[in-house]
This record gives C-alpha cells, structure tokens and sequence, in this order.
C-alpha cells in the first residue's frame, strides 16, 4: 500500500514510478546536519499556515526534513534524498520517496500543493511546478527575490558569488510566472530566526564562521571550499577589528529584516 492510499488519497492511475534509483543525492553530505541546524521559525511557519487557508490535504513536495509540515491537516510528504528521509523526526507525515517531476499521485488529489525552499534543487524546475499544479488545486511555494539577497551583507561584501550562482536558478519571478496568477508576500526573517538557511544569521555574523552552520545552507555548502575560508577570514578580521559593525550596526539587535524570501501563493 503507498503512502497515499495510506492517507485516503488517489494514486495516479497508472500509477508512475518514480525513478529515484537515478537521481544522484546531493544532500548526502549536504543534508547530514539539516535536523539540527535548520529547525522551523514559528514566525515564517505561521505566515505559511496563514498561506494554505482552509485546506485540509496538503502534499509536501521536497519536504526534506520535515519543517514547516502543518498541523491539523492531513499531509503527505514527498522527498527523494534518504539522508534527509532519516532524519524526519517520529510522527512527522507518512513519506513518498519521489522526485519533483514525477509526482506518484492523481491529478487535483491535494488542497494544496507545498514547497519549502526547494525548487532551486529541482532538476527540471519548469516540469517539477507543474506537477505540483497537477497534483493540487493551489500551491504555496516559499523562495526569494535574488535583487533583494544580492544586496544582503554576506553576499555584497563577502561572496558575491552566491549572486552569480543564484541568477541562474528558479526564483521569486520565475515561480510567480509558472504559477500565475498569484499573491507574493514578504517573509521577514526575525534576528533570532531558528531556521538556518543562507541570510537566517543576517545579524549574528559570527555563526557563519561555524562549518556546521555553513554545511547546512546550500549557497555555501556548493561553493569553492577555499573561497569560502578566505571569505570567513575576512569576516572574522572585519568583526574583531569593528570594520563589521561601523558598516552594518551592532550585531544582535533585536527586529526582523527583509533579506529576501518570498511566500508565492496561487490564488482561489
């Protein structure tokens, strides 16, 4: 029995097989730390909540270890890194290993159609939004605007070659455009964000001279490893010496800031 037969659900008929065997895992090295250093924010999970609406069945498409799953509703998670897979905690969600773009699931069987931050990691980012259309009748997709993160400190002082990189990958505009019409809201990220992602530590500098902390934030994780040093050094130097905090103000102040992340929601 799938996991979605499991939860009430249709399976596609014929029912597709997913291809996983094929797929190569990046997240084998690069996922190993994501359970502890990429906990959900209630503030970003709320603003999601307040996304899905009413609905009631919500698939969760590259759901990784399981942050921002809602509760209350029925949800089915869909994932196809086993490194992330097993580091799900007990009672999250029933899970498909699945990729993307060949979602094993009838058409228009979920509410909602989930996707947390993970769209840049798609092979086929155009096939993979729309299966995820297929599959359900809305969709809520968390990404960024990459003008606003190219002007973010990290990357404007320190590795401008995140920017580079990232202009090339499925953004705010491009998902807005596959899933049109729809409603983009700002996604604040507090000073005390819990969520480890590329500009979560937008004003606690020093965490990002921890390679724990960089492991888990992919922007950096896929660079030049030597590049990267060389950045921290830099960052290190700037923070010792005040050069840091006379450019961007006292670190651990409290408030939010916009340093990018969109929350892309289809409308009724």
């Amino acid at each position: 029995m799938t996991a979605s037969n499991l939860l009430g659900f249709r399976a596609a008929a014929p029912a597709r097989r997913c291809e996983t065997g094929a797929v190569t895992d990046p997240y084998r090295t690069l996922g190993t730390g994501y359970a502890q250093q990429r906990r959900p924010d209630p503030r970003v999970a709320e603003l999601i909540e307040q996304a899905l609406g009413e609905a009631r069945t919500v698939v969760n498409v590259g759901a990784g270890a399981g942050s921002y799953e809602p509760v209350g509703r029925r949800v089915l998670a869909v994932e196809p890194s086993p490194v992330m897979i097993a580091q799900r905690p007990p009672g999250s969600a029933p899970v498909v290993r699945a990729v993307a773009e060949r979602l094993p699931l009838a058409d228009k069987s979920f509410d909602v159609g989930l996707a947390v931050l993970t769209v840049h990691h798609w092979t086929d980012p155009v096939r993979g939004l729309a299966e995820l259309r297929r599959v359900s009748r809305r969709q809520v997709v968390l990404t960024w605007d990459p003008v606003v993160v190219a002007r973010f400190w990290l990357v404007a002082d320190y590795l401008p070659e995140i920017a580079a990189a990232e202009a090339a990958l499925p953004t705010c505009d491009f998902v807005s455009e596959q899933l049109a019409p729809v409603r983009v809201t700002e996604v604040p990220v507090p000073h005390d964000c819990t969520d480890g992602f590329l500009a979560a530590y937008w004003n606690r500098p020093r965490a990002y001279l921890d390679p724990a902390v960089r492991a888990s934030i992919s922007s950096l994780a896929r660079l030049d490893p030597a590049r990267v040093a060389a950045a921290m050094r830099r960052l290190s130097d700037d923070l010792d010496s005040g050069r840091w905090q006379e450019r961007h103000g006292t670190p651990g102040e409290a408030g939010a800031a916009d340093v990018g992340y969109r929350l892309v929601s289809t409308l009724a």
